[in-house]
């Protein structure tokens, strides 16, 4: 075991090595405070990440953490606005803070990906101040790859925005595309507004706002609605809250209020549901006997629904990828996060979304608007 480090920009040789395969591996900067299982069990997270090959720059309490194995570096970061009311100012008037500290490692190049296991409010901002917007985003926004048997839906915006104008659900349709390819493999995703009935003339301002502008960019590119258009979106509409578990669509775009509410709705409704099946079985001597026939496939569905096999919620839209896991995670879940933002580093994420935002025409333009499907300069291919 190796004893923590105080110095938040000296790298250990832990973290670099004669390969050249290593050399170029990405670096995960990790926020170890706001945890509700403390900031000892986001460590022994980065331990099991560190153990499959991960480097990992730990930024947290040395006092709780102590001593972490080699392929992490500790910097000593006992300062937490993760629960703070006002992250903005927190963030703004708290520089020594864990997650401003592993935010700018992020934006200085010293790592390539970031964790934050603190609040959502203080890592969107610390990202807006350290990170910076890639050029023409309008906000960042939070996709989750929801675990639903099959092939995970992904959801965005599940809480980086409480409130959002057409032009960024736009965005966030190619975001949440272009996430789906690089990350989950998703070929051609099917992307889908999320509303209360399926019919284009139903839905908030906002969604139909946002559906006539994707269904304007699919007419623009000589494509069906259900085809691949739109600068190579395949939008198929509106999709109610059942299809995000139905496999109606691969990503399904909304607001952040909107979405963080769907979000709970669904963890809360699952784990419900699995507790009442661990108490039916255990009700009766028939229901333990059928518990345990039953066992193995409850253990593979549950491990299949699991939020923390996931990782947690990619912050997209920055210059840097970030990926946010539940509080409530354990060292495992902690661990899985890490590992997927290695690999969101290792794929790009960042570059792939830009890219396909900029193809598409999507991208706000300097004057502080989106280029409009009307405008021929947003057409693919001009």
């Amino acid at each position: 075991m190796r004893g923590a480090r105080s110095s938040p920009t000296k790298r250990t040789n832990t973290t670099t090595t004669t390969s050249s395969e290593s050399l170029q591996a990405p670096v995960v900067a990790v926020d170890a405070n706001g945890a509700d299982l403390g900031p000892a069990e986001v460590a022994a997270g980065a331990a099991l990440a560190a153990a499959r090959g991960t480097h990992v720059l730990l930024f947290g309490p040395v006092a709780e953490i102590g001593s972490v194995p080699d392929g992490v570096e500790l910097v000593d970061a006992p300062v937490s606005v993760a629960k703070s009311p006002d992250p903005v100012r927190a963030v703004r008037s708290t520089p020594q803070a864990s997650i401003v500290q592993a935010t700018r490692a992020l934006g200085e190049g010293r790592a390539q990906a970031l964790v934050c296991a603190g609040g959502t409010g203080a890592a969107l901002a610390a990202g807006l101040f350290n990170v910076k917007r890639a050029p023409g985003i309008h906000r960042p926004a939070l996709a989750l790859a929801i675990p639903v048997p099959g092939r995970p839906v992904t959801l965005l915006d599940v809480g980086a925005n409480d409130q959002a104008r057409p032009e960024h659900l736009v965005q966030f349709a190619y975001m949440g595309a272009a996430f789906a390819t690089a990350v989950l493999g998703v070929r051609e995703p099917r992307v889908g507004l999320l509303s209360n009935g399926e019919e284009r003339s139903r839905g908030s301002e906002l969604v139909l706002a946002a559906g006539a502008e994707l269904d304007d960019r699919s007419r623009a590119a000589d494509g069906p609605h259900d085809s691949v258009g739109a600068g190579g979106l395949r939008f198929v509409g509106h999709v109610e809250g059942d299809g995000l578990v139905a496999g109606a669509v691969d990503v399904v775009v909304t607001d952040g209020f909107t979405g963080n509410i769907a979000l709970k709705l669904m963890e809360g409704v699952s784990q419900t549901m699995l507790t009442a099946v661990r108490g039916a079985a255990a009700s009766s001597s028939r229901g333990k006997l059928g518990g345990l026939l039953l066992r193995p496939a409850l253990r593979g569905f549950r491990d299949e629904i699991d939020p923390e096999g996931q990782g947690g919620a990619y912050l997209l839209g920055l210059r840097g990828l970030t990926v946010v896991p539940h509080g409530r995670f354990s060292r495992h879940g902690f661990a899985q996060a890490i590992a997927r933002a290695e690999l969101g580093a290792r794929e790009d994420v960042v570059g792939v979304t830009h890219a396909a935002l900029s193809q598409a025409g999507v991208l706000r333009r300097a004057g502080g608007g989106l280029r409009m499907s009307g405008d021929p300069a947003s057409l693919p291919g001009q």
